[in-house]
């Protein structure tokens, strides 16, 4: 049962994937220090700077989401969250 679930979801991001870089952006589509959010801003990368931030990480460093989902997700979640989004 897991294989096809596992199946269905990698079925239905291949369906979504048009392969253009317009559809899936990357960090090269933003100024050093930033990524591209699910909305298509670009975003400031984690990092030790408070001013600005969003949220402080588990590891201490502080995001600048724009979204609550997915925040410090790479960082051990979310410590403290300064101005929820």
């Amino acid at each position: 049962m897991r294989r096809i679930a596992v199946l269905a979801s990698t079925l239905a991001f291949a369906a979504g994937f048009s392969g253009s870089a317009s559809a899936h952006s990357t960090h090269a589509d933003c100024s050093r220090g930033y990524y591209k959010n699910v909305s298509g801003h670009c975003v400031h990368s984690p990092s030790n700077n408070p001013v600005g931030a969003t949220a402080r990480c588990r590891d201490g460093t502080y995001s600048y989401s724009e979204h609550a989902s997915g925040t410090c997700s790479h960082h051990g979640g979310v410590r403290i969250w300064i101005h929820h989004p």
